[in-house]
């Protein structure tokens, strides 16, 4: 199921200003002046953006002074409600294992992300709590 028809079944009487399935390439210039047209010509005071990490941010950021309106970038939100994408189980989410089963099932196109990013987190991760508790030891004794 599309996620427009999802959104329909799940929410009988939404409203859809518009709905743009840009190609996964870059756009000519032409082709992105015509998708933020016709965002602009539908009268859409909120727009959903969900095409990717960081694809979807740079987006946003570079057309924020062309769409007077509210952006928000939902990821692969979009296809996780259509039931395009698998969710992980239940069990991978409550404990913050998402990206791992994500990796499982897209090796190919995470892998890249996740080996630069995810040390990144944990190490920074890592130098909060140590800062913390250090410093709150110290407070503690003082």
């Amino acid at each position: 199921m599309e996620f427009k028809a999802f959104l329909h079944h799940e929410y009988p009487g939404i409203q859809i200003a518009c709905a743009i399935a840009p190609p996964f390439r870059p756009l000519s210039q032409a082709e992105d002046d015509a998708y933020t047209q016709e965002i602009l010509n539908s009268g859409a005071r909120i727009l959903f953006v969900g095409i990717g990490c960081p694809k979807q941010e740079w987006w946003m950021y570079n057309h924020r002074d062309r769409l007077p309106l509210v952006m928000l970038g939902v990821g692969a939100a979009f296809d996780f409600h259509s039931g395009r994408v698998k969710q992980s189980p239940a069990v991978l989410q409550r404990l913050g294992l998402e990206w791992l089963f994500r990796l499982i099932m897209e090796p190919k196109r995470l892998w890249k992300r996740y080996a630069k990013h995810n040390p990144r987190f944990v190490a920074l991760f890592a130098r909060q709590l140590f800062n913390e508790k250090v410093l709150g030891r110290k407070e503690a004794a003082q």
